[in-house]
């Protein structure tokens, strides 16, 4: 159907006398030559004064070989990857993606630079140290030596609309100070629905090296750092998403401060309201969202929330979908308080609730792990030793040392005698174990065929896991 319309449109061109001919085609080419020529010359300058703080990541990290392939299930190898990030301050902090480079074992920055001779940018290797990563948004910070350095700075992304131009700036494919431009296609894009987090969604191409590099706006402010694509070809197919400039901003200043992310929790369940769930409660509303339940002795509790509540408005914010209160809640730090309009009945009330930490978060273990450092080989985990940053994921423990479980690897899953992510090993056949060092050490010394039992503890309870060495 496409074909036959374009072709009739080509007709219809074709059929105009020669006078048409001759002047449209000059009227069309002199009306948006200055207009085509800033635009031009304003990418240029963006592309300028942007580049130097764009830098490119190098990493050395162990990874898996021969994914299905049995005979070399549970081998690793040294692999290298590329990513890209963005300075963000003149002392050398860059914000990239924490999958860029978590599990490495050494990580290097390619900046550009000119040198005392005047010659044009190129660029220059710096070793990098990581401050902390939060595998939840995917964002992770870098630390380089330097002062002066060119920065980039976050844009409220809050202000973002559907249809403005932006330019993603990075190194696709390994080829670095990459510029390629196009549009915000959509501003909150929920990729999974039990997911609190949201994307921007851009057109402007992004492929594999971009990943940790900054989406610009048209004055050069980060209005988001590039992430995912979907794509059903390994390449750009137009559907790319960034993390919003706001959340990575608020994760790059919490991993600087205390190396980790402290995420917060209120105690509710809420759910989204449809014509037959409001028809069947008498509700005077059939969107938004309601309270289905309310944890007992919770923050929400506290405050007075009920189940059956209908969420109005989340610090003056309208609240009409689910997801508007997960991701409020998901980027507040306990301590943090929400002014909740509610309406129960036909009365409307305000609510003060505190943000109380998460308790028992085991998936944040594994952003503490090094890969070859915290590998137990014997029991297919990455381990970490109990220390204040791991008692903060797991607390109330019942013990103030032992080793945590961060991981289990895939490619050593057939070595595991049963540990999950945030197991605590207190002891190896009755031998108390402190630290990594020490449970390597007391396993090291088990032969083939001997018995290992392991105390362990597993959500509050104290269980026996059994293992036999190889």
């Amino acid at each position: 159907m496409m074909r036959p319309v374009v072709y009739g449109a080509l007709a219809v061109v074709l059929a105009v006398g020669p006078e048409m001919a001759q002047t449209r085609p000059k009227e069309a080419a002199s009306v948006p030559a200055k207009s085509l020529a800033d635009y031009s010359e304003a990418m240029e300058n963006l592309a300028e004064a942007a580049s130097p703080a764009v830098v490119q990541i190098l990493v050395q990290r162990v990874a898996p070989v021969g994914q299905g392939d049995s005979q070399h299930m549970g081998f690793v190898a040294e692999q290298q990857a590329t990513g890209s990030g963005v300075i963000v301050d003149p002392d050398g902090y860059i914000v990239t993606n924490a999958h860029v480079v978590q599990n490495a074992r050494h990580i290097d920055v390619k900046i550009l630079r000119v040198d005392e001779r005047g010659q044009a940018p190129h660029g220059h290797l710096l070793p990098a140290k990581l401050v902390g990563l939060d595998s939840q948004v995917d964002i992770a910070v870098l630390k380089i030596e330097g002062s002066n350095l060119p920065t980039l700075s976050f844009l409220n992304s809050d202000t973002l609309r559907q249809g403005r131009l932006v330019m993603a700036l990075g190194s696709p494919l390994g080829l670095q100070n990459t510029l390629t431009h196009g549009v915000v296609s959509a501003t909150l894009r929920q990729l999974k629905p039990e997911s609190p987090m949201v994307y921007i969604q851009t057109d402007a191409p992004i492929n594999p090296g971009n990943s940790g590099g900054p989406l610009l706006d048209i004055e050069g402010r980060i209005a988001g750092i590039n992430t995912m694509i979907y794509s059903e070809s390994g390449g750009n197919e137009g559907i790319g998403f960034a993390i919003p400039a706001n959340l990575a901003k608020d994760v790059y200043l919490k991993l600087r401060k205390d190396g980790r992310v402290r995420r917060g929790a209120i105690g509710v369940i809420p759910e989204a309201i449809t014509p037959a769930l409001a028809a069947g409660l008498g509700l005077d509303r059939d969107s938004g969202v309601i309270l289905s339940d309310v944890a007992p002795h919770g923050a929400a509790d506290a405050a007075g929330l009920q189940p059956g509540d209908v969420l109005i408005s989340i610090d003056n914010k309208p609240v009409r979908e689910v997801r508007d209160l997960a991701l409020t809640v998901f980027q507040r730090a306990p301590g943090d308080e929400l002014k909740m309009v509610i309406q129960r009945g036909k009365e409307q009330m305000t609510k003060t609730v505190a943000v109380l930490e998460r308790k028992n978060e085991p998936n944040l273990l594994e952003d503490q792990a090094s890969y070859d450092a915290a590998l137990v080989r014997q029991l297919g985990i990455l381990a970490v030793t109990l220390d204040e940053k791991v008692t903060a994921i797991l607390p109330d423990l019942r013990r103030l040392s032992g080793v945590a479980v961060a991981a289990v690897p895939a490619e050593y899953a057939g070595l595991n005698p049963g540990l999950l992510a945030g197991d605590v090993i207190y002891e190896v056949n009755t031998k108390a174990i402190a630290s990594l060092d020490e449970l390597r050490a007391v396993l090291n010394e088990k032969k083939s065929g001997d018995a290992i039992v392991l105390l362990v503890e597993r959500m509050g309870q104290l269980i026996y896991v059994t293992a036999t060495p190889e």
